[in-house]
């Protein structure tokens, strides 16, 4: 097994229980999505997370009256007592999981601080935050926009993604290149918008009304055009304004790929190593996928010699 890997498969192992046990069990039913029962849970936790995004969008359509009373089960609305207990059911659900993550980590508070950790926060706080919020004209605006970040629930989604490291470890590597890469779009940026400033401001004088009124505005037009968005709000009018925009567009048409370029080259150097030849002690299989957890056939774990080396250090 590559250092790498085994540096990677320790940084996933800190938190799993030393003892074997129920806490080991839930720790990889709930964390490792090789397994059966794994792949299960997170399929449950998508459908949930789905279910919770479609509430919180569909609360804000007009058409349903949701928002109209800040009482969510007056019979006023139809809709608002059902939406009402599904919501509940899913916070509940939520709360749970957030509670067995507490339960089956080594290191509960470090978990609880942890990026994830406060994501699994603020998917279950709103909902109970409404509990405490006397329902009046000025908190019951408070109370919405605080019920909105329920939506923070599909970051739960990034969790599930068992590319996401690969392509986040990506990106880091290729951070040196992207942040040059930004540095000569800022430069573009900030030289093209002073230009069409001068352009069609300061040098057409009181010719014509221009929509350049300042540096910030001719700015925020060449990243509108440097992307190709194009919205439309602010244009030149004049020849030489039309030249310096078409000459930005293809500028943006071809540093738009640049960074792509970056983070698939990274890919493609991670991709020359799929699998390792690291035998299965249970069923033999030779090979598996690379930083993989469980045995591709049988589900055995594949780490439990890292395993103990992690408990011996920690």
């Amino acid at each position: 097994m590559s250092t790498a890997t085994e540096k990677v498969l320790r940084r996933r192992l800190i938190q799993r229980p030393a003892e074997p046990g129920v806490r080991q069990t839930l720790y990889d039913v709930i964390f490792e999505a090789d397994s059966p029962l794994g792949r299960g849970f997170d399929i449950a936790l998508l459908v949930a997370i789905i279910a919770s995004f479609v509430l919180v969008s569909l609360e804000t359509v007009p058409e349903f009256g949701l928002q109209s009373k800040p009482n969510a089960a007056d019979p006023a609305s139809p809709l608002a007592s059902w939406f009402w207990t599904l919501e509940w059911i899913l916070t509940i659900l939520f709360t749970i999981e957030y509670a067995l993550r507490l339960y089956c980590v080594r290191h509960p508070l470090k978990y609880a601080f942890s990026f994830w950790g406060i994501v699994d926060l603020l998917s279950i706080l709103p909902s109970y935050f409404a509990l405490f919020v006397e329902y009046s004209a000025k908190s019951f605006v408070i109370l919405r926009s605080i019920r909105l970040l329920r939506v923070f629930r599909v970051l739960k989604l990034w969790r599930m993604m068992s590319q996401a490291d690969e392509l986040s470890d990506a990106v880091w590597k290729s951070r040196e290149k992207i942040i040059v890469f930004l540095a000569v779009v800022l430069v573009a940026v900030t030289i093209s918008g002073t230009l069409m400033y001068q352009i069609e401001t300061v040098l057409m004088g009181d010719t014509h009304d221009s929509e350049f009124t300042s540096i910030p505005q001719a700015m925020y037009w060449a990243i509108v055009t440097m992307t190709t968005v194009g919205y439309g709000d602010v244009v030149p009018h004049t020849t030489i304004g039309k030249i310096i925009s078409a000459a930005l567009i293809l500028l943006g048409y071809s540093l738009i790929i640049v960074p792509t370029g970056f983070v698939s080259a990274e890919l493609s150097s991670k991709l020359a190593v799929t699998t390792e030849h690291h035998p299965c002690p249970q069923c033999g299989l030779a090979s598996h996928r690379a930083g993989a957890v469980h045995c591709d056939r049988c589900g055995h774990r594949l780490d439990e010699e890292i395993h103990a080396e992690s408990i011996a250090e920690a």
